[in-house]
């Protein structure tokens, strides 16, 4: 109609607004409430070196398997970790459940040169990740002691 603008037709304003908004979103840090979840295999009597050893294997590995945005947002809000305990049988259902929920989680395996055969399942860790995301698997789980 006479004086309308060319530029701003109707549904193509609308179209490079949602464009605009969802690359806003996917560059976006991901800043709070973010955490990362150690789940240690409780049917173990691992040495507390040991266990701590593992919990740090997987944090690193699953850290390195993050999103860009998840890992900058973790490192810049405190780093959380969460370590928690769970039986073999929990982790093996832990491993599915992350999957199920795309969330990144890695398990770790011992080299078995010390106190567990080669290949003991050790730990799953998950995240960074929001919160509320890794809670829906792990908020049952005891923290270790």
């Amino acid at each position: 109609g006479k004086g309308e603008d060319p530029r701003f037709e109707p549904g193509r304003t609308h179209l490079l607004l949602r464009k605009g908004i969802k690359q806003f979103v996917k560059n976006q840090t991901v800043t709070d409430n973010v955490k990362q979840v150690i789940v240690v295999n409780s049917d173990l009597d691992l040495s507390r070196g040991k266990l701590v050893s593992q919990a740090c294997h997987g944090s690193l590995k699953a850290f390195r398997q993050s999103s860009k945005n998840l890992r900058s947002g973790w490192t810049s809000s405190g780093e959380k970790k969460i370590v928690l305990k769970a039986s073999m049988e929990r982790l093996k259902s832990l491993e599915s459940e992350f999957e199920d929920r795309s969330i990144t989680s890695v398990t770790v395996r011992d080299a078995g040169r010390t106190e567990v055969e080669p290949g003991t399942l050790t730990c799953i860790a998950a995240g960074p990740e929001k919160e509320s995301r890794l809670d829906s698997v792990t908020g049952e789980l005891k923290l270790i002691k």
